[in-house]
């Protein structure tokens, strides 16, 4: 036993220094720097869908009978080749409440600018004023169907339908430089990925995962 000793005491000590020194660093430490990425992706969400999923629970104001809300901006997302940054230090001042709110024409709420602005717009290294008109452009950049807007029930459709209209009126877009998304059994968003002056390109894989569903559900705007 007192051999044994000579090897199990070093180990603890050596174990214990490990433990130690785990607890003194972060457990998630953010790398992320501002400024540092490839490409963007323009994610628009179709609002009648995401109310039944996620807003209506929410009492979102986006949801609100009349307000016409179809395809609006989920966000403009830095990215990488692969993966993407999020919450990054910035040295850009956070936006007024008068500047979040002057997004909801687009984002449906201020408070969804904010959090877009929050997660994924500090990454940018832009000002908070110039990150938000870039998004105002990447999507008045990309034209959004009036036939969609236009129906008037719910219709299940394969996901594919929802990319050609947008191939259909955008000819500068290809069909690597969007993906169609979908969530428990509904289209979901339509991303596109632009270069950092706002240029469609190709999405690199782990943004092109495009929704294979036949039947995906499609609802009218209210």
């Amino acid at each position: 036993m007192g051999k044994l000793s000579l090897y199990i005491d070093p180990m603890k000590r050596i174990l214990k220094s490990f433990v130690l020194a785990a607890l003194a660093s972060p457990v998630f430490a953010q790398n992320d720097r501002a400024g540092e990425f490839d490409y963007y992706v323009l994610a628009l969400s179709w609002t009648p869908n995401w109310c039944a999923l996620e807003g209506d629970e929410r009492n979102s104001p986006q949801c609100d009978a009349d307000t016409g809300f179809g395809f609006t901006v989920h966000g403009l997302w830095p990215q990488y080749e692969q993966g993407w940054p999020e919450f990054c230090t910035t040295a850009a001042r956070d936006p007024s409440r008068q500047q979040t709110n002057a997004m909801a024409d687009i984002m449906g709420t201020g408070g969804l600018a904010w959090y877009q602005w929050k997660k994924h717009g500090r990454c940018s290294g832009l000002s908070a004023d110039a990150y938000f008109e870039t998004t105002r452009q990447a999507y008045e950049s990309i034209n959004r169907s009036q036939v969609l807007r236009g129906i008037d029930q719910t219709y299940r459709l394969p996901a594919q339908v929802i990319e050609d209209a947008f191939l259909e009126i955008n000819p500068q877009l290809s069909a690597d430089q969007i993906t169609i998304t979908c969530k428990q059994g509904r289209i979901q968003e339509a991303r596109i990925c632009l270069t950092k002056d706002l240029t469609p390109r190709q999405c690199s894989a782990d943004v092109a995962q495009d929704c294979t569903l036949q039947d995906a559900e499609f609802a009218p705007i209210r």
